[in-house]
């Protein structure tokens, strides 16, 4: 079984771009599809973006849609996900999931292994 970590986050100010990374180890990380998620001070997880094991198929939450890429790199075991336009309600502790169907998905318990999480703060 995977094991992920994330790493990149940071401070920007709104209108701004930052890069977060996900490193896998331990497993067969092409097999699996992984998914972004984040989470505000007194809000439930929500989901951001995914990809497909492959990295052919990403999939957006409406609010990130045309600001957020989600990539990956099989050959490096990372998936990014690329933000832009940052904006004060992207703020939150962004967590990377891997789940073995494979699939883009938004649904949380699909996800098998959860990263500790990185930091992202946009300021306005």
């Amino acid at each position: 079984q995977v094991q992920l970590a994330e790493s990149g986050g940071g401070k920007v100010q709104a209108g701004g771009s930052l890069r977060v990374s996900c490193a896998a180890s331990g497993g067969t990380f092409n097999l699996y599809g992984v998914g972004w998620f984040r989470q505000a001070p007194g809000k439930e997880r929500e989901f951001v973006a995914a990809i497909d094991h492959s990295g052919d198929t990403p999939y957006y939450a409406d609010s990130v849609k045309g600001r957020f890429t989600i990539s990956r790199d099989n050959n490096q075991n990372t998936v990014y996900l690329q933000m832009t336009s940052l904006k004060p309600e992207d703020t939150g502790v962004y967590y990377c999931a891997a789940n073995s169907a494979g699939r883009p998905t938004s649904l949380k318990f699909m996800y098998d292994v959860w990263g500790q999480g990185t930091q992202v703060t946009v300021s306005s």
